[in-house]
């Protein structure tokens, strides 16, 4: 069980990478991006959701509807942050500031935990080893010649923000539902709230690009559901804690497949999340 969240660092550097290469051309913008990524996580879906369904009525009473809604908020104002970000600024530059989420989550759940009890760890074997590969892992990532902080860098550090906030809520009320039931009517209320604010044609977009965006929110359902998974059964600082393990994978691909060098940060970036994994799991 602790390993499955292993399986969701792999989905999220995958679908990071088709992500940018999608984003990078000219004729899709992020409003149109946005809509077309949780159209096709709400496709995704559909065939799963009759066997996965899962509503307890809890989730209707007010307090557990208005964090819901606090959900789908963070959610919208996360995504259109970092779409703009990654649409207008390199992405070498934008690193640093993308790799501050998990940092976020960590930090967030530490102090939700001192408000709502039982739901998020309060374990300092779990918590020092996480915020130890958080900051490798930053660390790894900050040059001097990319740390501008121009609107687009800020922009990423507000999307990082606010993606971390949108998770460690979500996990007030993710008892009341099934990992993908919660993802459907998340990304569903997205979708709808998108459409209605960006009105996008979605005529002017080929039939390649919108597979290659059907891809990727299939990656993203998987990635989603697996963290969600994690957060109900181990706990999110550890799942959180795993899913670092995503930009080793991203190094690897690079390497392998792109033949780019690692460089010698990264390797001690790695080796130092990997410990701080293997100290959580054994101690």
């Amino acid at each position: 069980m602790v390993y499955i969240p292993i399986l969701g660092a792999l989905a999220l550097a995958t679908g990071t990478v088709l992500q940018k290469v999608v984003l990078r051309r000219k004729k899709i913008d992020i409003k149109l991006y946005q809509v077309l990524e949780f159209l096709a996580i709400v496709i995704v879906m559909l065939p799963f959701i009759y066997f996965f369904w899962k509503f307890d009525t809890q989730a209707l009473e007010l307090k557990n509807v208005l964090i819901f809604g606090s959900v789908i908020l963070f959610s919208i104002i996360a995504n259109i942050f970092m779409f703009y970000s990654v649409k207008w600024e390199k992405v070498s530059n934008l690193e640093p500031a993308k790799i501050l989420e998990p940092l976020f989550v960590i930090l967030l759940a530490i102090v939700f935990s001192f408000f709502f009890k039982n739901l998020y760890e309060r374990n300092i074997k779990v918590i020092i080893p996480a915020i130890i590969a958080g900051v490798a892992l930053i660390l790894s990532h900050i040059k001097k010649h990319h740390l501008n902080f121009n609107k687009y860098f800020l922009a990423a550090i507000a999307g990082s923000f606010f993606f971390a906030l949108e998770l460690v809520t979500t996990r007030l009320i993710l008892d009341f539902y099934s990992p993908i039931t919660f993802y459907f009517l998340r990304s569903f209320a997205v979708l709808l709230i998108s459409f209605a604010l960006f009105r996008p044609n979605l005529k002017k977009v080929d039939k390649s690009v919108r597979l290659r965006i059907l891809l990727i929110g299939s990656i993203w359902v998987i990635y989603r559901v697996i963290l969600y998974y994690g957060y109900l059964n181990v706990g999110v600082i550890f799942t959180t804690l795993i899913i670092m393990l995503a930009p080793i994978f991203i190094y690897a691909f690079a390497h392998i497949f792109l033949k780019e060098k690692i460089k010698l940060r990264n390797i001690i970036s790695a080796l130092v999340i990997i410990a701080c994994v293997l100290y959580a799991l054994l101690a």
